[in-house]
């Protein structure tokens, strides 16, 4: 699952937006986008996240006003890895992977459970 978070000084509140493996989202200032950054110069549906199976992050710019950028420079596609920061209109995103999922499923296989007390010699 990859995570963005609005870095301290970005315009608006802090926000936090999660996507997974295969999904595609929208960000933008348009009730209609998935992710809602009310924020100024950001375009009612600004940019799409997709989410590969493979587990790769790509943005593509929806033809905004005033542009997606990634690390500063000015995108219409481009492929994020942990750590970009992704700018929309005034706020920026940091770009981190979380392994939340592989853990959620190591836990809920009951051969890694702690083995019982009792059972132990």
């Amino acid at each position: 699952m990859w995570v963005l978070r609005s870095t301290p000084g970005s315009e608006g509140p802090p926000c936090t937006f999660r996507i997974a493996a295969g999904a595609t989202r929208t960000l933008g200032r348009a009730v209609r986008a998935d992710f809602i950054l009310d924020a100024a110069m950001v375009s009612r549906l600004h940019c799409r996240l997709s989410v590969s199976s493979d587990g790769q992050l790509e943005v593509t710019d929806l033809d905004s006003t005033n542009g997606t950028f990634v690390n500063g420079r000015r995108v219409e596609k481009k492929t994020l890895a942990a750590g970009d920061r992704l700018r929309i209109g005034r706020v920026e995103l940091t770009v981190t992977k979380s392994e939340k999922q592989k853990t959620t499923s190591r836990l809920a296989n009951p051969e890694s459970r702690t083995p019982n007390p009792e059972s132990s010699s």
